[in-house]
């Protein structure tokens, strides 16, 4: 078996990388919305209104969530949602025992992880923030930039050649020359 093509490798990157943001968004909307409406059912019931912590990180869960499903600000709202999942952890989890397969925090973990992995990433393909970018300008490849990649703006580099050797330098150096 032959492996993968590295052109279809990285022709697929922002692709996944959307799907993935999509899969991790739907489940984090699920559990916020679980836990304000009990609804889909999760067998734990709702957290009653205003109450600290629960009910404000089951907020984060569906707003940051559906934004991150959507692709809309995915970066700040995968960020703070990380964030909430790394206090969930902290805080309701660890002071049961150390290891997460051990206090139930399988989830905040994993969503944790998952969530700043999408902020350092970006949303990929199929954001609805790729809609709304100023720059139009065309990617690379052809197509549109990625709404989180920002674009190439930096200034040509000059690059430091060498040249024929002078009388400062002597017969067998050679001083560069700066180009560009």
């Amino acid at each position: 078996m032959s492996p993968v093509p590295h052109a279809a490798v990285e022709s697929a990157k922002p692709h996944v990388l959307g799907l993935f943001r999509i899969v991790i968004g739907l489940l984090f909307t699920c559990h916020g919305a679980a836990s304000l409406f009990g609804f889909p059912d999760s067998g734990r019931g709702t957290v009653p209104a205003g109450e600290w912590p629960g009910w404000y990180a089951a907020v984060i869960q569906l707003v940051g969530g559906g934004l991150v499903l959507l692709g809309l600000g995915t970066r700040a709202a995968a960020f703070l949602s990380s964030g909430s999942m790394a206090y969930a952890y902290f805080t309701e989890h660890q002071k049961e025992d150390l290891w997460p397969l051990q206090n139930g925090g399988e989830l905040s973990v994993l969503f944790c992880w998952s969530l700043l992995l999408i902020v350092v990433f970006g949303s990929g393909s199929f954001a609805l923030d790729n809609l709304f970018t100023r720059n139009a300008t065309p990617a690379p490849d052809g197509g549109r930039p990625d709404s989180d990649t920002p674009t190439d703006t930096r200034r040509p580099t000059r690059r430091l050649q060498p040249t024929k050797p002078n009388a400062s330098t002597g017969p067998n150096e050679s001083a560069p020359a700066v180009v560009g």
